[in-house]
C-alpha cells in the first residue's frame, strides 16, 4: 500500500510539470498563429496588399493565413518523424523556437509602401514557418500530457494543450485591443507590431517551462523495449492511413466553423456590420476566457460518458446554430452579438476538448507522434484554410450570410459521418497488437 502511493507520489511532480509545459507551450504558439489571424482580419489588407478593391485585399489577407494551414501537415510529418523517433520533449521544443522565431520576425517586415513586393514575400515566409510549427506542436504537447495520465483520465489530461487555444486567443486579442485603444490611427503605422514583437518574451517562458519536463513515459517505455520505428511518418501511412483521413474530416465541423468564428467575425461584424472593432475584439476575449473553463470541463465529460458521445453532441450543437449565429450577429445589438460569439465557441470546445484524446487514442504510442498528428493537421488543410476564404467569397457573391450558415452545416453533416466510422479504442488496440511493426535495432 505505502509503495503504491510513494509511485504515485514520485510521478506526480513530473506529471504536472508535463499538463503545464504542454499547456504553457499551446497557449504561446496559438498566440503567435492567432495573432496573425486578427492581423490579416484587421491590418495586412492595408499594408502589405494596398490598391486593391476591400474584398481582393481580404481574399489576399486570408490566403496569407491559408500559407500556414498548408504547411502545418508538412510540419506535423517532419517533427512527427522526430517525436516519434528522439520523442516528446526535444521536438517541442523544436517547434516552439520556429514559431517564436516567425512570429517575431513578422513584427520587423516592412509594408509594402517601403519594400513593395518584397513585404508579402516576406510575410507568406514567415506565415510557412508558423505553420510548420504548429503543424509540430499539437501532437507532441497532446502526447505528454495524455501519456503522462491516468488510464482513465486521458480525456481531461489530453485537453489541457487543448486549453492553450482560448489562453492563446485572449492573449493575442487581449493585447491586440490594448494596443489598438492605446495608439489610436498609429495602430496601423507601428502599433500592431508589438503584439508580434512580445513573442520573443514568450518564447524564453517556453522555453523555460519545458527545459524542466522528463520524457512521457509511455515513450521511455516504448525505446526501452526497442520498438521505436526507423520511418514512423512512412509506417503510419502504411497500415493506418484510413485513421487519418477519418481523424482530419472529423474535425471538419470543429475547425472550419472556428476560423469562421473568431477571425472571419472581424471582417464580417467590421467592414459589414459596420461594428466597432474594439468592440468586437472584447466579446472575442470574453467567449476565448470562457473556454478556460469549457474546454476542460468537455475532456473529463469525454472520461465519464465517452469521446465520441461528447463529441457528437458537440457537432450537433455546431449545426443548429449555424443560422440562429448569423441571425444574432446581423442584429448589430451589443449583447444580442456577445451571446452568438460566446454560444459558438461553446458549441466549438464541446467538440475541441474530448478530441485530442479521440484521435490521439486511434495510434499506437510508437505511431501516434506521427498518425494523431497528420490527422488532425491534414484538417487545415480542408476546414481551417480554406473557411475564411470559402466565407469572404460566399459573402461577396450573395451579400447575405445564409450560405456560410449552410456551409457551417455541411462541414457538421460530414464530420458526423467520420465520427460514425471511426474505429472504438478496443479495435484499434486489436488491429495494433496483431500489426507487425517494424521495430528499429538496436
Amino acid at each position: 500500500m505505502t509503495s503504491t502511493a510513494s509511485g504515485d507520489t514520485d510521478t506526480r511532480g513530473p506529471r504536472r510539470r508535463a499538463v503545464v509545459a504542454s499547456a504553457v507551450g499551446t497557449t504561446i504558439e496559438w498566440y503567435d498563429f492567432f495573432l496573425y489571424g486578427t492581423a490579416a482580419s484587421l491590418v495586412f489588407p492595408k499594408l502589405f496588399f494596398p490598391g486593391q478593391t476591400p474584398f481582393v485585399g481580404v481574399l489576399a489577407a486570408f490566403g496569407t493565413f491559408f500559407v500556414g494551414f498548408a504547411a502545418r501537415p508538412i510540419g506535423a510529418a517532419i517533427f512527427g518523424h522526430y517525436g516519434d523517433r528522439i520523442g516528446r520533449k526535444t521536438t517541442l521544443i523544436a517547434t516552439l523556437l520556429l514559431m517564436g522565431v516567425s512570429t517575431f520576425i513578422i513584427g520587423l517586415i516592412p509594408s509594402h509602401a517601403t519594400i513593395g513586393v518584397l513585404a508579402p514575400i516576406l510575410l507568406v515566409l514567415m506565415r510557412i514557418g508558423q505553420g510548420l510549427g504548429v503543424g509540430g506542436e499539437w501532437g507532441g504537447s497532446v502526447l505528454l500530457a495524455m501519456e503522462w495520465g491516468h488510464g482513465n483520465r486521458r480525456g481531461l489530461f489530453a485537453s489541457w494543450p487543448q486549453f492553450g487555444v482560448p489562453l492563446g486567443l485572449l492573449l493575442s486579442t487581449g493585447i491586440v485591443g490594448v494596443m489598438s485603444a492605446w495608439t489610436g490611427p498609429n495602430f496601423l503605422v507601428w502599433g500592431w507590431r508589438v503584439p508580434f514583437l512580445l513573442s520573443v518574451v514568450l518564447i524564453g517562458i517556453g522555453l523555460y517551462v519545458r527545459l524542466r519536463v522528463l520524457e512521457s513515459p509511455e515513450f521511455a517505455r516504448a525505446k526501452a523495449e526497442q520498438t521505436v520505428l526507423k520511418a514512423p511518418v512512412a509506417e503510419v501511412i502504411r497500415t493506418q492511413w484510413r485513421e487519418i483521413v477519418v481523424s482530419a474530416f472529423v474535425r471538419l465541423s470543429e475547425q472550419a466553423p472556428f476560423y469562421l468564428f473568431v477571425t472571419f467575425v472581424l471582417t464580417y461584424t467590421t467592414q459589414q456590420l459596420k461594428m466597432p472593432r474594439g468592440q468586437v475584439l472584447n466579446y472575442t476575449m470574453i467567449a476565448a476566457a470562457l473556454g478556460l473553463f469549457t474546454i476542460p470541463l468537455a475532456g473529463y465529460l469525454s472520461d465519464r460518458f465517452g469521446r465520441r458521445l461528447v463529441y457528437g453532441i458537440g457537432i450537433v450543437a455546431t449545426a443548429v446554430f449555424a443560422f440562429p449565429y448569423f441571425a444574432l450577429l446581423d442584429t448589430r445589438m451589443g449583447g444580442l452579438v456577445l451571446l452568438a460569439i460566446v454560444v459558438s465557441l461553446v458549441c466549438h470546445d464541446l467538440q475541441y476538448g474530448p478530441q485530442a484524446a479521440l484521435i490521439a487514442e486511434t495510434f499506437g504510442t510508437n505511431l501516434r507522434y506521427s498518425g494523431a498528428g497528420l490527422g488532425y493537421q491534414l484538417a487545415s488543410v480542408i476546414a481551417g484554410g480554406p473557411a475564411p476564404l470559402i466565407a469572404a467569397w460566399i459573402l461577396n457573391a450573395t451579400g447575405s450570410s445564409v450560405g456560410i450558415a449552410w456551409y457551417i452545416v455541411g462541414c457538421c453533416v460530414v464530420s458526423m459521418l467520420a465520427l460514425l466510422l471511426m474505429p472504438d479504442r478496443a479495435t484499434v488496440e486489436r488491429r495494433l497488437a496483431a500489426t507487425p511493426y517494424r521495430a528499429e535495432a538496436p
